[in-house]
C-alpha cells in the first residue's frame, strides 16, 4: 500500500526581522512530520534557533518536546516529529546579534 505524503512551503525566501512563528498547519492525518529550515542570508552574528511547537485547536501553543536545532547562513536543519496531534508550527528566535534572517521553511508530512 502508498503510504499518502505531502511537503508544504510554509516560508519560501521571507524575511525576519526579529522572533517569528510560522503559520499554524494542521496536519492530524499524518503519523509523521518532519521540518526543513534553511538560512538563505542573514544580518549580524548567530544561529536561528528553531523549535517545533503542537496545539490541540491551532490557537493554544506549547513546546513538543524535541529539543530545538540551530541553524546559520546556507545550512538547512531538520527536526523529525511523531505522536504530534492535530495542529503544528514552528518558534523561531534569533540568537547572538542576529537582526535579520531570510528563510525557507518546508514541513514533509506522511500517512
Amino acid at each position: 500500500m502508498l503510504r499518502r505524503s505531502f511537503t508544504a512551503v510554509l516560508e519560501k525566501g521571507s524575511t525576519f526581522r526579529g522572533d517569528f512563528e510560522t503559520e499554524p498547519y494542521e496536519a492530524g492525518w499524518a503519523r509523521e512530520a518532519r521540518w526543513f529550515v534553511r538560512v538563505l542570508d542573514s544580518r549580524g552574528r548567530g544561529a536561528l534557533r528553531v523549535t517545533p511547537e503542537i496545539s490541540p485547536d491551532g490557537l493554544h501553543w506549547c513546546e513538543e518536546g524535541t529539543a530545538a536545532v540551530e541553524a546559520e547562513g546556507g545550512e538547512m536543519v531538520s527536526l523529525a516529529l511523531g505522536n504530534f496531534g492535530s495542529w503544528l508550527r514552528l518558534r523561531c528566535a534569533m540568537g547572538g546579534s542576529l537582526r535579520e534572517v531570510r528563510v525557507l521553511i518546508y514541513l514533509a508530512l506522511k500517512e
